[in-house]
């Protein structure tokens, strides 16, 4: 039975609706994954460096489409919510044309200033010609990327989610079987994987594309459309969090690079690589939630349905702190395991990230308060406080936290550094909900 945004939602409701997000955002994240562990395994550790050195700038750049893609949904559901569908379809065509046409511009300007990035980011003569050939051929496909990220949301706002999770689907199995056979079978290495990715990423951002040109059954259908800086202006502000938090958490894994190359070198560089390439998948599950979610509380906001959005906001609450606790245990349980996946052919190197992702694992017991509430407030249209949230957790909390606890700690205290950063996020999360609950009348 299709379940429309106007229904009521109980706990088995709303997983059934957010599902196909959390599997979507799981599966693109697996891109990053599956590259960096063929090409640990099959061209060694420093071109594995190479690839967690450079990633976090392309992600800086694929940031605009989330951005658009979260504030997208967000004024696109009130339209709909407030029976606007004929303004909603415009708003949801310029938006896929603005992207395309911001993608080409900063993959220009990307692939021009690469060689400084890699310089500025400190990246060493061991892997300085890996970073700038794996990121030229990502630059490449920016504009596909930023348009995948944008569909995460879109698609769910389309009331589409499944569609959208089985194009990411498709899109991520490419990726595991282009990597097998470019990277592990005819060993290009860094540059296979490269291409592997861009491929299924032009499966995940076009493939939706070609869908919305033509009459379908979703809500949405792409047609002409001129800029409305009104409506641009209002998803910037409406996404300003997520792109703030994408950005945030970039220019974070730049530092936590730079630190750990001052400390331990391209080992802790790779060791770092292991965390967030797992870590993405763990956090993938959050921000699944959090996007299948968005269009509920954007729905019921624009049609003023203050009581199904405490319900929704409530089963919300129950749901992600259970699953902090769950993702906490799998990662002490696990931590072993993966960590021989990705680097066990060097046994220092195995044992560094063991200890790093028992510590690191602390951080997905906070992190999801965080994330749900930033998402929570672009949702109800409150860009400020969504912006506020991310600011704190990913730039503040966490650049502190990084640049303090090494001084105190050592190398423990790198590894520590976000655990504290998502603790003291969630703490100023919680306390806003409760600062709010009066003025939205929504919680």
């Amino acid at each position: 039975m299709k379940i429309q945004l106007s229904d009521h939602f109980t706990y088995r409701r709303v997983l059934r609706f957010a599902l196909p997000s959390i599997l979507m955002m799981i599966f693109t994240s697996i891109y990053v994954v599956v590259d960096g562990f063929f090409v640990s395994n099959f061209a060694g550790k420093n071109a594995f460096a190479a690839v967690s050195f450079i990633y976090p700038f392309i992600m800086i750049l694929g940031a605009v489409g989330f951005m658009l893609g979260t504030g997208g949904t967000a004024l696109i559901a009130l339209r709909l919510g407030e029976g606007e569908k004929e303004k909603a379809n415009k708003t949801f065509s310029m938006l896929i044309y603005v992207s395309i046409a911001l993608g080409i511009i900063l993959a220009v300007l990307g692939i021009l200033s690469i060689n400084h990035v890699a310089t500025f980011l400190g990246a060493n003569e061991d892997i300085f010609d890996s970073c700038i050939t794996y990121g030229i051929i990502l630059l490449t496909g920016l504009p596909a990327f930023m348009l995948q990220f944008e569909f995460q949301s879109l698609m769910v706002v389309a009331e589409k989610p499944k569609l959208g999770l089985y194009i990411t689907v498709l899109s991520g199995v490419t990726n595991m079987v282009l990597d097998w056979l470019l990277v592990g079978v005819i060993h290009m290495g860094i540059a296979g994987a490269g291409i592997a990715t861009d491929i299924s990423q032009v499966i995940g951002g076009i493939f939706p594309v070609l869908y919305f040109a033509r009459k379908n059954s979703s809500s949405l259908r792409l047609v002409p459309a001129r800029i409305n800086f009104a409506e641009l202006g209002k998803t910037v502000t409406n996404g300003s969090s997520e792109f703030i938090s994408n950005i945030s958490m970039s220019i974070v894994s730049m530092l936590y690079n730079a630190q750990l190359m001052k400390f331990v070198g391209a080992d802790g560089v790779a060791a770092y690589g292991v965390l967030m390439y797992v870590g993405t998948i763990f956090l993938a599950i959050f921000q699944g939630y959090a996007i299948g979610t968005a269009p509920i509380i954007g729905y019921n906001h624009g049609a003023q349905n203050h009581t199904e959005l405490r319900n929704v906001f409530k089963i919300s609450t129950r749901i992600i702190g259970i699953s902090g606790i769950a993702m906490l245990i799998a990662g002490e349980l696990f931590a072993g395991p993966i960590s021989s996946i990705f680097v066990g052919y060097d046994e220092g190197l195995m044992n560094m990230t063991i200890n790093a992702f028992r510590i690191f694992s602390f951080s997905f017991l906070f992190a999801s308060v965080p994330i749900y509430g930033s998402a929570f407030f672009t949702s109800l249209s409150d860009g400020a406080t969504s912006a506020l949230i991310s600011f704190m957790r990913t730039l503040l909390f966490e650049i502190g936290s990084v640049l303090l606890l090494p001084i105190i700690l050592g190398l423990n205290g790198i590894w520590l550094s976000l655990v504290v950063a998502e603790l003291a996020a969630s703490v100023l999360t919680i306390y806003i909900f409760i600062k709010k609950r009066k003025a939205f009348r929504e919680i």
